[in-house]
């Protein structure tokens, strides 16, 4: 009787023809996948061979030249050297037509292309697929549902509430200059803005300026923002695996769930309120609801209610848009004028004139302030809080000197390079408040600083009547 059995020297062999198949397998997938990328990037080099750029690396595009704090500078460079739109090679694989011409702007902006998934994908994980994230039906869906919330007359009582809450910023600036010579605004601005956000918004009683939980927030928020520019520009990256497991994205991680707690602690606190009868009678009886207060009586075509995911993600994207894009424009322009005094002087006196002593700034005073008004553009035109959005291209475009791009395509609408290109405002860098003086004319879409078309930023730049 003979017994069979597996021999050391056959298991082994049997393990080296099974990792020799696999070796086989991986470097078959590794050139396939080789070919694949090569064929996209010879596809793209034909789609904008009409629009020239510098010189780009084969894998890293033009990145090297973006890695400094000279970014904008480098913009500038582009647009007095190639008229109307240049390609930005983002990676081998990955390029993105960087438009910076009104005349390119209004043709984009007068389509219904999706956002670009390639870089917007990376706010997922901390604001959600909310209306800054949402393409096509359910995009349209719910910004028709949220509209009412823009309407000028719920914006009219906020402004007493923004008032008060830069009544309280500026009471703790005084203490503060009593204490040191310097101080740095744009954090106080930040929470004076989520103040203001809070109590328009979401219903928020009381002042959040000396919060510590709001301070956290704000911190959390600066972290996203910082590593998403980081991520970005990282080339390895784009995997959410491999990203996940560096010390960024564990960081990333931490600071989404900061913000998750605070959003989250805002929506609980509403919820518990509207148990109450007598506030759920106050708000019956509202003409027009709050942002919030239509989100949680919200009902779709089919009869349901926004899921907790949806909610979040509204709430997520409107308390950041809402008080961090209009943070970033109210700090520089506090830099314009401080840097340009004799306009600052010049608002300083027209608003003086208008409230007398000691009056509150209302609704009916915002059309009587010419001066002010022209300053606060040219400011914003400098310094855009949204310098740039990405579309792809769902259908081919035409733009109107016959240049033209396939379906497909990343478009950059470069906010910032369109501002400063000199073609369309003359020494583009000089503060010159005159440029938006009554009865100035202009190109409809040269001056674009929250987007525009029917993407606008709503939530810091709501239509006045």
């Amino acid at each position: 009787m003979s017994v069979s059995v597996l021999s050391p020297t056959r298991f082994l062999g049997s393990i080296s023809g099974l990792l020799q198949v696999a070796s086989l397998l991986a470097l078959v997938l590794l050139l396939l996948k080789a070919a694949q990328l090569y064929l996209l990037r010879q596809w793209l080099l034909k789609a904008v061979r009409e629009f020239p750029s510098p010189p780009s690396h084969w894998l890293f595009g033009h990145n090297q030249e973006f890695q400094t704090d000279q970014e904008l500078q480098q913009f500038q460079k582009w647009v007095e050297k190639f008229p109307c739109a240049c390609p930005r090679w983002l990676w081998g694989s990955r390029v993105s037509l960087m438009v910076y011409d009104p005349d390119y702007m209004k043709v984009v902006l007068g389509r219904s292309d999706p956002k670009n998934h390639g870089s917007y994908r990376f706010l997922a994980p901390w604001i959600g697929y909310g209306l800054l994230l949402l393409n096509g039906q359910t995009w349209f869906q719910h910004r028709k549902m949220l509209t009412p919330a823009f309407h000028y007359d719920i914006l009219k009582p906020y402004v007493v509430l923004m008032a008060d809450s830069v009544r309280v910023m500026l009471d703790k600036w005084e203490e503060l200059i009593s204490q040191d010579s310097h101080l740095e605004i744009s954090e106080h601005i930040s929470l004076m803005t989520l103040d203001t956000i809070m109590k328009c918004a979401f219903s928020q009683k009381g002042s959040l300026q000396t919060d510590s939980k709001s301070q956290s927030y704000i911190q959390a928020i600066k972290d996203v923002k910082t590593l998403f520019i980081s991520r970005v520009r990282n080339f390895f990256y784009q995997n959410n695996i491999i990203y996940w497991l560096t010390p960024d994205g564990r960081w990333n991680q931490r600071a989404c769930q900061l913000a998750h707690q605070h959003t989250d602690r805002v929506i609980k606190l509403r919820k518990a309120h509207l148990q109450e009868e007598e506030e759920l009678e106050k708000v019956r009886r509202k003409r027009n609801l709050d942002f919030l207060d239509i989100l949680l009586f919200a009902r779709m075509k089919n009869g349901s209610s926004l899921s907790d995911k949806d909610l979040r993600a509204e709430v997520d994207t409107f308390m950041f848009e809402g008080h961090d894009t209009t943070a970033s424009g109210i700090s520089w322009i506090l830099y314009a004028l401080a840097t340009h005094p004799e306009h600052q002087q010049r608002c300083r006196k027209e608003i003086q004139s208008l409230l007398g002593d000691g009056a509150s700034i209302t609704w009916d005073h915002l059309d009587q302030m010419p001066y002010t008004t022209m300053c606060i553009k040219e400011a914003l035109r400098l310094y855009p809080p949204v310098p740039a959005v990405g579309r792809e291209l769902s259908k081919p475009i035409t733009f109107p000197d016959g240049r033209s791009l396939p379906k497909g395509i990343y478009v950059s609408l470069n906010f910032y390079a369109l501002h400063h290109n000199p073609k369309v405002w003359p020494n583009p860098e000089v503060f010159d408040p005159s440029r938006f003086a009554p009865g100035s004319d202009s190109h409809s879409h040269a001056f674009l600083p929250f987007s525009g078309g029917s993407r606008i930023n709503v939530s810091v730049y709501a239509p006045r009547k």
